[in-house]
Protein backbone atom coordinates (compact mmCIF):
# COMPACT_ATOMS: atom_id res chain seq x y z
CA UNK A 1 0.00 0.00 0.00
CA UNK A 2 1.53 3.44 -0.87
CA UNK A 3 1.24 6.58 1.25
CA UNK A 4 -2.36 7.25 0.95
CA UNK A 5 -3.97 4.04 0.61
CA UNK A 6 -6.47 3.34 -2.20
CA UNK A 7 -5.81 4.88 -5.55
CA UNK A 8 -7.08 8.60 -5.92
CA UNK A 9 -10.12 9.44 -8.00
CA UNK A 10 -10.74 12.67 -10.17
CA UNK A 11 -13.63 15.02 -9.34
CA UNK A 12 -16.47 14.33 -11.42
CA UNK A 13 -15.70 10.99 -12.65
CA UNK A 14 -18.02 8.18 -11.44
CA UNK A 15 -16.26 5.60 -9.68
CA UNK A 16 -17.20 2.89 -7.28
CA UNK A 17 -15.33 1.08 -4.34
CA UNK A 18 -16.47 -2.36 -2.71
CA UNK A 19 -15.97 -2.24 1.05
CA UNK A 20 -13.92 -4.29 1.79
CA UNK A 21 -14.84 -8.13 3.26
CA UNK A 22 -18.74 -7.17 1.42
CA UNK A 23 -20.67 -6.89 -1.65
CA UNK A 24 -22.01 -3.60 -0.77
CA UNK A 25 -20.45 -0.41 -2.65
CA UNK A 26 -19.34 2.22 -0.54
CA UNK A 27 -21.56 4.62 -2.94
CA UNK A 28 -24.52 3.12 -2.16
CA UNK A 29 -24.19 3.75 1.42
CA UNK A 30 -26.31 7.25 2.37
CA UNK A 31 -23.54 9.22 3.98
CA UNK A 32 -23.41 12.60 5.57
CA UNK A 33 -20.51 14.98 4.43
CA UNK A 34 -18.97 17.67 6.90
CA UNK A 35 -15.78 19.11 6.58
CA UNK A 36 -15.68 19.75 2.40
CA UNK A 37 -14.33 23.20 0.77
CA UNK A 38 -16.15 24.62 -2.32
CA UNK A 39 -12.83 25.55 -3.63
CA UNK A 40 -11.05 22.55 -3.04
CA UNK A 41 -14.11 20.32 -5.29
CA UNK A 42 -13.86 21.69 -8.41
CA UNK A 43 -14.38 19.66 -11.45
CA UNK A 44 -10.99 19.69 -13.93
CA UNK A 45 -12.68 19.97 -16.45
CA UNK A 46 -14.54 22.80 -15.59
CA UNK A 47 -11.65 24.70 -14.26
CA UNK A 48 -10.06 23.80 -17.97
CA UNK A 49 -13.09 25.25 -19.31
CA UNK A 50 -14.20 28.21 -17.42
CA UNK A 51 -10.77 29.68 -17.52
CA UNK A 52 -10.49 29.36 -21.52
CA UNK A 53 -13.84 31.39 -22.01
CA UNK A 54 -12.59 33.85 -19.15
CA UNK A 55 -9.21 34.53 -20.83
CA UNK A 56 -7.62 32.64 -17.61
CA UNK A 57 -4.04 31.31 -17.72
CA UNK A 58 -3.65 28.28 -15.70
CA UNK A 59 -1.07 26.54 -15.24
CA UNK A 60 -2.29 23.04 -17.79
CA UNK A 61 -4.49 23.13 -21.13
CA UNK A 62 -6.51 19.87 -20.28
CA UNK A 63 -8.18 18.30 -17.61
CA UNK A 64 -5.66 15.55 -17.24
CA UNK A 65 -2.69 17.29 -17.27
CA UNK A 66 -4.53 19.91 -14.51
CA UNK A 67 -5.08 16.95 -12.58
CA UNK A 68 -1.95 15.59 -12.28
CA UNK A 69 -0.22 19.02 -11.78
CA UNK A 70 -2.57 19.28 -8.83
CA UNK A 71 -2.09 16.48 -6.78
CA UNK A 72 1.67 17.03 -7.61
CA UNK A 73 1.74 20.28 -5.90
CA UNK A 74 -0.90 19.03 -3.05
CA UNK A 75 1.57 16.26 -2.41
CA UNK A 76 4.06 18.13 -2.33
CA UNK A 77 5.22 19.27 1.27
CA UNK A 78 5.62 22.89 0.18
CA UNK A 79 2.70 25.14 1.58
CA UNK A 80 3.27 27.43 -1.33
CA UNK A 81 2.87 24.99 -3.54
CA UNK A 82 -0.31 23.02 -2.09
CA UNK A 83 -1.67 27.08 -2.00
CA UNK A 84 -1.00 27.42 -5.45
CA UNK A 85 -3.53 24.76 -6.43
CA UNK A 86 -6.50 27.18 -4.50
CA UNK A 87 -5.28 30.32 -6.96
CA UNK A 88 -6.05 27.88 -9.79
CA UNK A 89 -9.71 27.19 -8.83
CA UNK A 90 -10.45 30.67 -7.08
CA UNK A 91 -9.25 32.58 -10.61
CA UNK A 92 -12.66 30.71 -12.33
CA UNK A 93 -14.79 31.32 -9.19
CA UNK A 94 -15.01 35.51 -9.14
CA UNK A 95 -18.62 35.66 -11.39
CA UNK A 96 -22.32 34.73 -10.58
CA UNK A 97 -22.81 32.59 -13.53
CA UNK A 98 -19.19 30.40 -12.97
CA UNK A 99 -19.92 30.30 -8.87
CA UNK A 100 -23.64 29.00 -9.50
CA UNK A 101 -22.30 25.97 -12.34
CA UNK A 102 -19.62 25.25 -9.46
CA UNK A 103 -22.04 25.07 -6.38
CA UNK A 104 -24.53 22.67 -8.75
CA UNK A 105 -21.41 20.07 -10.06
CA UNK A 106 -20.38 20.31 -6.39
CA UNK A 107 -23.68 19.05 -5.09
CA UNK A 108 -24.18 16.94 -8.25
CA UNK A 109 -20.68 14.94 -7.34
CA UNK A 110 -21.76 14.80 -3.72
CA UNK A 111 -25.32 12.92 -5.20
CA UNK A 112 -23.86 10.18 -7.25
CA UNK A 113 -21.37 9.76 -4.00
CA UNK A 114 -24.43 8.79 -1.88
CA UNK A 115 -24.28 11.45 0.22
CA UNK A 116 -27.59 12.32 1.81
CA UNK A 117 -26.89 15.71 4.21
CA UNK A 118 -24.00 17.80 2.99
CA UNK A 119 -22.51 21.37 4.50
CA UNK A 120 -20.63 23.26 1.79
CA UNK A 121 -18.19 25.51 3.42
CA UNK A 122 -16.75 28.52 1.51
CA UNK A 123 -15.26 31.83 1.96
CA UNK A 124 -17.43 34.49 0.16
CA UNK A 125 -14.30 37.17 0.64
CA UNK A 126 -12.38 35.27 -1.48
CA UNK A 127 -14.81 35.44 -4.18
CA UNK A 128 -14.88 39.13 -4.96
CA UNK A 129 -11.80 40.13 -6.93
CA UNK A 130 -13.81 41.31 -9.81
CA UNK A 131 -16.29 43.22 -8.44
CA UNK A 132 -18.77 40.71 -7.07
CA UNK A 133 -20.54 41.81 -3.87
CA UNK A 134 -20.56 39.21 -0.71
CA UNK A 135 -24.61 38.89 -1.17
CA UNK A 136 -24.25 38.39 -4.72
CA UNK A 137 -21.94 35.07 -4.32
CA UNK A 138 -23.83 33.46 -1.72
CA UNK A 139 -26.82 34.01 -3.34
CA UNK A 140 -24.98 32.63 -6.70
CA UNK A 141 -23.82 29.65 -4.40
CA UNK A 142 -27.23 28.57 -3.31
CA UNK A 143 -28.85 28.81 -6.48
CA UNK A 144 -26.30 26.43 -7.54
CA UNK A 145 -27.35 24.15 -4.33
CA UNK A 146 -31.17 24.47 -5.35
CA UNK A 147 -30.82 23.64 -8.99
CA UNK A 148 -28.60 20.37 -7.81
CA UNK A 149 -30.85 19.14 -5.16
CA UNK A 150 -34.09 19.98 -6.93
CA UNK A 151 -32.28 17.65 -9.94
CA UNK A 152 -31.42 15.25 -7.71
CA UNK A 153 -34.65 14.62 -6.04
CA UNK A 154 -36.51 14.44 -9.70
CA UNK A 155 -34.28 11.23 -10.57
CA UNK A 156 -35.16 9.86 -6.74
CA UNK A 157 -32.13 11.08 -4.96
CA UNK A 158 -32.91 13.39 -2.05
CA UNK A 159 -29.99 15.48 -0.64
CA UNK A 160 -29.85 18.38 1.55
CA UNK A 161 -27.41 20.61 1.91
CA UNK A 162 -26.34 23.37 4.00
CA UNK A 163 -23.40 26.59 3.46
CA UNK A 164 -21.27 27.34 6.09
CA UNK A 165 -19.55 30.70 5.56
CA UNK A 166 -15.81 31.03 6.52
CA UNK A 167 -13.92 34.26 7.77
CA UNK A 168 -9.95 33.74 6.93
CA UNK A 169 -8.50 33.81 10.40
CA UNK A 170 -5.75 36.37 8.66
CA UNK A 171 -7.62 38.98 7.08
CA UNK A 172 -9.81 41.60 8.61
CA UNK A 173 -13.66 40.49 7.05
CA UNK A 174 -14.69 38.44 9.74
CA UNK A 175 -17.37 40.36 10.82
CA UNK A 176 -18.82 41.56 7.71
CA UNK A 177 -19.12 37.29 7.15
CA UNK A 178 -20.60 37.02 10.39
CA UNK A 179 -22.90 39.21 9.39
CA UNK A 180 -23.88 37.38 6.48
CA UNK A 181 -24.42 34.28 8.24
CA UNK A 182 -27.06 35.77 10.88
CA UNK A 183 -28.72 37.39 7.33
CA UNK A 184 -28.56 34.25 5.50
CA UNK A 185 -29.19 31.94 8.34
CA UNK A 186 -32.44 29.77 7.31
CA UNK A 187 -32.08 31.09 4.04
CA UNK A 188 -29.50 28.60 3.07
CA UNK A 189 -26.06 28.72 5.55
CA UNK A 190 -26.41 26.65 8.45
CA UNK A 191 -23.38 28.20 10.35
CA UNK A 192 -20.04 29.73 10.24
CA UNK A 193 -16.36 28.38 9.88
CA UNK A 194 -13.00 29.92 10.20
CA UNK A 195 -10.15 28.83 8.01
CA UNK A 196 -6.61 30.21 6.67
CA UNK A 197 -3.09 29.81 8.78
CA UNK A 198 -3.45 28.49 12.27
CA UNK A 199 -0.48 29.46 13.28
CA UNK A 200 -0.16 33.31 14.63
CA UNK A 201 -3.28 33.54 13.66
CA UNK A 202 -5.73 32.39 17.00
CA UNK A 203 -9.45 32.63 17.03
CA UNK A 204 -9.34 35.47 19.82
CA UNK A 205 -8.02 37.60 16.82
CA UNK A 206 -12.09 37.36 15.40
CA UNK A 207 -13.70 38.30 19.05
CA UNK A 208 -16.03 40.33 17.68
CA UNK A 209 -17.49 38.27 15.12
CA UNK A 210 -17.75 35.51 17.47
CA UNK A 211 -20.01 37.91 19.43
CA UNK A 212 -21.79 38.40 17.00
CA UNK A 213 -21.99 34.88 16.38
CA UNK A 214 -23.11 34.29 19.86
CA UNK A 215 -25.67 37.11 20.08
CA UNK A 216 -27.79 35.47 17.39
CA UNK A 217 -26.93 31.97 18.21
CA UNK A 218 -25.12 30.81 15.22
CA UNK A 219 -23.29 27.28 15.45
CA UNK A 220 -20.16 27.44 14.03
CA UNK A 221 -17.03 25.07 13.43
CA UNK A 222 -13.83 26.05 13.15
CA UNK A 223 -10.19 24.75 12.17
CA UNK A 224 -7.74 23.89 14.35
CA UNK A 225 -5.77 21.14 15.68
CA UNK A 226 -4.77 20.49 12.24
CA UNK A 227 -1.83 22.69 11.28
CA UNK A 228 -1.21 23.63 15.37
CA UNK A 229 -1.43 22.46 18.52
CA UNK A 230 -3.66 21.98 21.32
CA UNK A 231 -3.37 26.28 21.73
CA UNK A 232 -5.17 26.09 18.86
CA UNK A 233 -8.07 24.05 19.87
CA UNK A 234 -7.99 25.82 23.55
CA UNK A 235 -8.86 28.66 21.23
CA UNK A 236 -11.21 27.26 19.16
CA UNK A 237 -13.16 25.72 22.12
CA UNK A 238 -13.13 28.82 24.28
CA UNK A 239 -12.66 32.21 22.04
CA UNK A 240 -14.41 30.63 19.15
CA UNK A 241 -17.68 28.20 21.27
CA UNK A 242 -16.67 25.47 18.73
CA UNK A 243 -19.49 23.02 18.24
CA UNK A 244 -17.13 20.77 16.51
CA UNK A 245 -13.23 20.88 15.16
CA UNK A 246 -12.21 21.17 11.54
CA UNK A 247 -9.61 17.88 11.62
CA UNK A 248 -9.03 18.25 15.39
CA UNK A 249 -6.44 15.44 14.89
CA UNK A 250 -3.37 17.34 17.28
CA UNK A 251 -5.98 16.48 20.17
CA UNK A 252 -3.87 13.73 20.42
CA UNK A 253 -0.96 15.78 21.72
CA UNK A 254 -2.96 15.64 24.64
CA UNK A 255 -2.63 11.81 24.60
CA UNK A 256 0.10 10.38 26.92
CA UNK A 257 1.05 6.68 25.21
CA UNK A 258 2.70 4.25 26.62
CA UNK A 259 3.36 1.16 24.61
CA UNK A 260 2.64 -1.73 26.43
CA UNK A 261 3.88 -4.46 23.80
CA UNK A 262 0.71 -6.03 22.51
CA UNK A 263 -1.60 -2.76 23.10
CA UNK A 264 -0.65 0.76 24.15
CA UNK A 265 -1.54 1.79 27.42
CA UNK A 266 -3.09 6.19 26.63
CA UNK A 267 -4.15 8.66 29.48
CA UNK A 268 -6.52 11.60 28.17
CA UNK A 269 -4.95 15.46 29.06
CA UNK A 270 -8.13 18.02 30.76
CA UNK A 271 -8.46 19.13 27.37
CA UNK A 272 -9.22 15.72 25.34
CA UNK A 273 -10.53 14.58 27.74
CA UNK A 274 -13.25 17.87 27.48
CA UNK A 275 -13.38 17.27 23.63
CA UNK A 276 -14.19 13.20 23.70
CA UNK A 277 -16.65 13.37 27.12
CA UNK A 278 -18.66 16.42 25.38
CA UNK A 279 -18.60 14.56 22.30
CA UNK A 280 -17.25 17.72 20.43
CA UNK A 281 -17.15 16.05 16.70
CA UNK A 282 -13.74 15.74 14.89
CA UNK A 283 -14.07 16.70 11.56
CA UNK A 284 -11.17 14.18 10.37
CA UNK A 285 -9.67 14.14 6.61
CA UNK A 286 -7.47 11.21 6.08
CA UNK A 287 -6.06 11.98 2.99
CA UNK A 288 -5.65 15.58 3.25
CA UNK A 289 -3.93 15.09 6.85
CA UNK A 290 -1.20 12.80 5.03
CA UNK A 291 -0.89 15.33 2.47
CA UNK A 292 -0.60 18.35 4.76
CA UNK A 293 1.62 16.15 7.21
CA UNK A 294 -1.18 16.76 10.19
CA UNK A 295 -0.08 13.91 12.29
CA UNK A 296 3.55 13.96 12.08
CA UNK A 297 3.92 12.57 15.87
CA UNK A 298 2.58 9.43 14.37
CA UNK A 299 4.27 9.16 11.21
CA UNK A 300 3.47 9.95 7.69
CA UNK A 301 1.22 7.56 5.77
CA UNK A 302 -2.39 6.84 5.88
CA UNK A 303 -1.40 3.72 8.36
CA UNK A 304 -0.11 5.71 10.98
CA UNK A 305 -2.89 8.33 10.96
CA UNK A 306 -4.37 8.11 14.83
CA UNK A 307 -8.19 8.18 13.45
CA UNK A 308 -8.34 4.34 14.72
CA UNK A 309 -6.67 5.43 17.81
CA UNK A 310 -9.17 8.28 18.31
CA UNK A 311 -11.95 6.14 17.32
CA UNK A 312 -11.35 3.19 19.60
CA UNK A 313 -10.86 5.82 22.55
CA UNK A 314 -14.45 7.04 22.00
CA UNK A 315 -13.63 10.34 20.30
CA UNK A 316 -17.03 11.66 18.25
CA UNK A 317 -14.89 10.90 14.76
CA UNK A 318 -16.43 11.45 11.42
CA UNK A 319 -14.82 11.15 8.01
CA UNK A 320 -14.66 13.57 5.78
CA UNK A 321 -13.11 14.58 2.04
CA UNK A 322 -11.19 18.47 2.45
CA UNK A 323 -10.49 19.14 -0.59
CA UNK A 324 -11.76 16.42 -3.14
CA UNK A 325 -9.63 17.97 -6.18
CA UNK A 326 -6.29 18.43 -4.00
CA UNK A 327 -6.64 14.95 -2.04
CA UNK A 328 -8.08 12.98 -5.62
CA UNK A 329 -10.35 11.95 -3.29
CA UNK A 330 -14.21 11.21 -2.61
CA UNK A 331 -16.37 10.49 0.50
CA UNK A 332 -16.70 6.78 -0.78
CA UNK A 333 -12.54 6.41 -0.99
CA UNK A 334 -12.08 7.66 2.16
CA UNK A 335 -14.57 5.09 4.23
CA UNK A 336 -13.35 2.66 1.84
CA UNK A 337 -9.66 3.23 2.14
CA UNK A 338 -10.31 3.38 6.04
CA UNK A 339 -11.83 0.07 5.88
CA UNK A 340 -8.70 -1.27 3.50
CA UNK A 341 -6.55 -0.08 6.37
CA UNK A 342 -7.77 -0.68 9.75
CA UNK A 343 -10.02 -3.44 8.84
CA UNK A 344 -13.51 -1.93 10.40
CA UNK A 345 -17.06 -3.46 9.18
CA UNK A 346 -19.95 -1.53 7.96
CA UNK A 347 -21.00 -1.27 11.72
CA UNK A 348 -18.06 1.09 11.72
CA UNK A 349 -18.94 3.21 9.12
CA UNK A 350 -22.48 3.46 10.09
CA UNK A 351 -21.17 4.96 13.91
CA UNK A 352 -19.30 7.75 11.99
CA UNK A 353 -22.25 8.58 10.22
CA UNK A 354 -24.29 8.85 13.22
CA UNK A 355 -21.62 11.08 14.78
CA UNK A 356 -21.67 13.40 11.90
CA UNK A 357 -25.72 13.16 12.40
CA UNK A 358 -25.77 14.23 16.27
CA UNK A 359 -23.43 16.73 15.19
CA UNK A 360 -24.68 18.21 11.94
CA UNK A 361 -25.84 21.95 11.98
CA UNK A 362 -29.82 20.89 12.24
CA UNK A 363 -32.55 21.47 14.43
CA UNK A 364 -32.53 18.50 16.99
CA UNK A 365 -35.88 16.75 15.37
CA UNK A 366 -34.07 16.89 11.59
CA UNK A 367 -30.88 14.93 13.26
CA UNK A 368 -33.25 12.29 14.76
CA UNK A 369 -34.63 11.95 11.29
CA UNK A 370 -31.61 11.70 9.56
CA UNK A 371 -30.90 9.25 12.36
CA UNK A 372 -33.70 6.70 12.36
CA UNK A 373 -32.88 6.69 8.09
CA UNK A 374 -29.35 5.55 8.38
CA UNK A 375 -30.31 3.29 11.13
CA UNK A 376 -32.41 1.65 8.70
CA UNK A 377 -30.70 2.03 5.78
CA UNK A 378 -27.81 -0.05 7.18
CA UNK A 379 -29.64 -2.42 9.16
CA UNK A 380 -31.14 -3.22 5.20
Amino acid sequence: MNRIGLPQVTTGDSVTHVFPGTDVTVESLPKISLHDHLDGGVRPSTIVELAAADGIAIPAATPDELNTWVRANADSGNLVDYLATFSVTLSVMQSAANLERIAREFVEDLIADGVVYGEIRWAPELHVESGLGLRDAVDAVQRGIDSAVGGGRDAGRVIQIGQLLCAMRQADRADEIADLAIEYRGRGVVGFDIAGPEIGFPASRLASAFAKLDEAWVPRTVHAGEADGLASIEGALLDGRALRLGHGVRITDDLSIVDGGTSNNVTLGTLSEWVRDRRIALEICPTSNVHTNAFARFGSTILEHPFDMLYQLGFAVTVNTDNRLMSGTSLSREIANLGEVFGYTLDDVLQWQLNAADAAFLPVEDRDELTRFLLSAYSA
